[in-house]
This record gives structure tokens, sequence and C-alpha cells, in this order.
């Protein structure tokens, strides 16, 4: 495990500005998300943090999941006024199913002088091996792995681009729980942000 790199807090470079991709559905985005989201741009190289909101995808059954630009609106709620993060609907009009190789070759083409990271959790990082082009991902970027809870390290791949963030803080409230909440009438107005609560109470979701 010697080659696994923990809870880099290297300083930040002017040389090339380093982006974390932060991949999600954020159907609702919380403040665990933003908990993560503020840790990665204070204690890791990153300079900024984009949420990438990820489209629903046409094969799969919608269920409860909102609209693109409703989910990205909440989003862009969240972080108004905070130029360390931004949300990014940069997959919506991207080939669906979504792979995330093909957004980073998209973002890199778009953006040539930026350096983009992944930022996942421990749980989607056991699986990394299923994505495609897996491989490609690994030698070309920066993954940046934060806990989840019942994490076991021993099954963190051991690669020279997986940085462990094992400092950041644990988060165990899902959106799953707030979308069920809401919807048994349970006010948990404070597992948002502010703003992306108010136009969530606006539009009546998940009600």
């Amino acid at each position: 495990m010697n080659n696994l790199v923990t809870d880099i807090l290297a300083p930040k470079t002017n040389l090339k500005m380093k982006i974390g991709l932060y991949f999600g559905t954020y159907n609702p985005i919380h403040i665990g998300h933003l908990a993560i989201a503020n840790y990665m741009v204070e204690f890791t190289a990153i300079d900024q943090l984009w949420f990438v909101v990820s489209p629903h995808n046409p094969h799969k059954s919608k269920n409860n999941l909102l609209d693109d630009y409703q989910r990205l609106e909440m989003v862009h709620r969240a972080v108004d006024g905070d130029d360390r993060m931004r949300a990014s609907n940069i997959e919506f009009n991207l080939p669906k199913p979504s792979y995330t190789v093909d957004t980073l070759a998209y973002l890199k083409d778009q953006h040539p002088n930026y350096d983009f990271v992944i930022l996942m959790g421990s749980d989607n990082l056991e699986n990394f091996h299923k994505w495609k082009n897996y491989e490609s991902i690994l030698e070309n970027y920066g993954v940046i792995v934060y806990p989840r809870p019942g994490f076991d390290r021993k099954k963190v791949q051991v690669h020279k681009n997986i940085t462990l963030a094992e400092q950041a803080p644990l988060m165990e409230i899902s959106a799953s729980f707030i979308r069920n909440a809401i919807k048994a009438g349970k006010d948990v107005r404070h597992f948002l942000p502010a703003k992306s609560w108010e136009y969530l109470e606006e539009m009546n979701f998940y009600k």
C-alpha cells in the first residue's frame, strides 16, 4: 500500500488550474455534498470544484428523478456566491448514456489549460474497474477518493494517480433519505443549502 497517497495537502499551483469533477445526480443536492466539496477545495490540491450533474438516462426508468435542469438549478443555488465551486451541465448535451471517459475527453478538448481530477466515494472506487476505459482514465487523470461509511482501506486500488482523502468527513446523509422524509411530510430544510431548499419548497418537489 506504499504507493497509495493519502490526504494531499500540497499547495495550490498557479501553473495550471486543477479542476475537481464531482459527478452525481444531485436529486437533491444536500449538505453532505457541500461538506465534501468544501473539504476538497480546502484540503487537497484542487483549485476549483465542478458539480457535474448527471442527466437522466433515457434507457432507464425515471422513477423519482427530477428533470435535469431542475436538479441543475438546485446545484446552482447551492453554490451561488462561492467562486470555489460551480454547477456544470456538461453531460446534458453529450451522447447518452454518459461515460466519464468521454466527458473527460470533451472537457480536455474544451479546456486544454486545465488539469481535471475525478472525485469519487470509496464505494464507487470498488467498482471502478467496470467503468468504460478505466485504465485510460487512471493513466491520464487523477482520482481523489473520499471515504464512505464502512469503508475498507484494503479495498482501495493502489495506483500512482489515486489519492485517498482519509481525513475527509464521513457523510451518512443521503438524497434518498431526504426524498423519503419530504414525502412523509417531514421538515428537513437544514439538510439542504438554504437557497436549494427554498426552490424545492416553491416547486413542491418530492411530495
